[in-house]
């Protein structure tokens, strides 16, 4: 059994396979149309979502598949107290693979350890977001026609934005990749990615301008600043509007640069960039679909995955993790664990440093 907890439970190899699928797909629908009959996907979100859920009910759809679930905590048992893992013990006896997103970092791994079924993470609070990641990837290889020699522009909430921490976890695996860091300083990468791309080796650029290096950038990849992440309304007022990307921006860019963005947006991109062909977050959902459609395939089939199938384990038990939003700190029963990163002691569950 495979779970997809982050992106780096897929090798290359693996990504690879998956981009090949989904371009076939892409190219022949009907093909497919049966590959997920008689199999049941469960779309567990404990927090708001209309992208992701939507293309996970429309690739399963699509596949031939069914599909069960709920689209709010308030509408799910964890409105009466639930915990996440008796939750997940019960739905795998319903359904033959689960998406969940939940607003708790850690959380799809606390899933997974108990789930008797592939577990796939629709996003968990701040941390990744890997089946966005497979979306960016395809479209940044459709559009571009490779994953590797970019300069990736990262811009706004780099802090909070699970989607970029995912994508620079899946790009550092790729050979000549420069990563340009936008942001104000109140919503720089979190250490534990920073120090990713120190570990690596990685090219990094970073700058609060927007326009500083618009002229080098390949791919430039927009965020909102996310209200529900912030811990005060006046810490979110003091940024929200920090980048508002416009056609003047884009007159420094190159004709080949592509905007993606993981939607939903608000006021960071204007409506008038919208017509730009340079402008591929529309397409960019479409893609998201078709990686989902291959991903469910490969985790309830016995195509072969190359990266290993073994769940994270602890080097240590210990005292609690520091973040208040780890899945360990927000439900009862946890046993503290962490693993040793390099010199590092790290949560199992959320990876902050301890």
């Amino acid at each position: 059994m495979r779970h997809l907890l982050d992106v780096c439970d897929l090798s290359v190899e693996d990504l690879d396979k998956l981009i090949s699928v989904a371009e076939d797909i892409a190219k022949d629908k009907e093909k497919y149309s049966q590959a997920m009959r008689g199999k049941k996907l469960a779309t567990l979100f404990f927090e708001p979502s209309t992208r992701t859920r939507l293309s996970f009910e429309a690739a399963m759809l699509e596949l031939g598949g069914s599909v069960l679930g709920f689209s709010e905590a308030s509408s799910s048992s964890a409105a009466k107290g639930e915990c996440v893992s008796d939750t997940i013990r019960v739905v795998g006896n319903y359904a033959d693979v689960i998406a969940m997103r939940h607003p708790i970092e850690g959380a799809a791994l606390a899933a997974a350890e108990k789930s008797v079924v592939p577990i796939i993470n629709a996003g968990d609070g701040g941390h990744c977001h890997p089946t966005q990641t497979l979306a960016d990837l395809l479209t940044i290889h459709r559009e571009l026609g490779r994953l590797d020699r970019l300069t990736i522009g990262l811009c706004g909430d780099l802090l909070y934005g699970r989607t970029v921490h995912s994508l620079i976890n899946a790009m550092l695996r790729y050979d000549g990749i420069t990563f340009a860091l936008i942001s104000p300083h109140e919503l720089e990468l979190p250490p534990y990615s920073v120090k990713a791309l120190e570990n690596a080796g990685a090219r990094v650029l970073k700058t609060d301008s927007l326009d500083e290096f618009m002229p080098e950038l390949d791919v430039l990849y927009m965020t909102r600043v996310q209200r529900e992440r912030f811990p005060s309304a006046e810490s979110y007022e003091r940024v929200k509007d920090c980048y508002v990307l416009t056609p003047e921006h884009l007159k420094a860019a190159k004709p080949t640069m592509r905007v993606l963005h993981p939607l939903p947006r608000v006021n960071e991109i204007a409506k008038s960039v919208d017509d730009d062909p340079r402008a591929a977050y529309f397409r960019q959902t479409l893609n998201g679909k078709l990686m989902r459609m291959a991903l469910l395939m490969f985790l309830t089939s016995e195509e072969a995955l190359s990266a290993p199938s073994s769940l994270p384990t602890a080097d240590e038990t210990g005292a609690p993790c520091s973040n208040p939003k780890c899945i360990s700190n927000n439900e009862y029963g946890f046993v503290p664990k962490a693993r040793r990163d390099k010199n590092a002691l790290r949560c199992l569950y959320c990876e902050h440093e301890l």
